[in-house]
């Protein structure tokens, strides 16, 4: 089996309902998957937050929001890769 991400990109986003500069949204993460000589597409939605720093601009806010769901993605990967996965 052979999982690749392949695009990534910040769907939605929001400050969090109660906590105070703490940034809330959800990543697209799209990724194919080799099964047989077949590829096949996988479009996940995945929740995220962040906690926002004094100077962050639009622009950090969102890339960090794009490499906190990029982790959550490779460690799904791994997760699929284990022999007990």
């Amino acid at each position: 089996m052979s999982l690749e991400l392949i695009d990534i990109a910040l769907a939605e986003r929001q400050p969090h309902p109660r906590l105070q500069d703490r940034v809330t949204g959800k990543v697209k993460a799209v990724l194919t998957e080799t099964i047989g000589g077949q590829e096949i597409r996988h479009e996940l939605l995945v929740p995220v937050w962040l906690d926002v720093r004094a100077g962050m601009s639009e622009a950090d806010v969102e890339l960090g929001l794009m490499v906190k769901a990029a982790d959550i993605v490779g460690r799904l990967k791994q997760q699929l890769a284990s022999p007990a996965g």
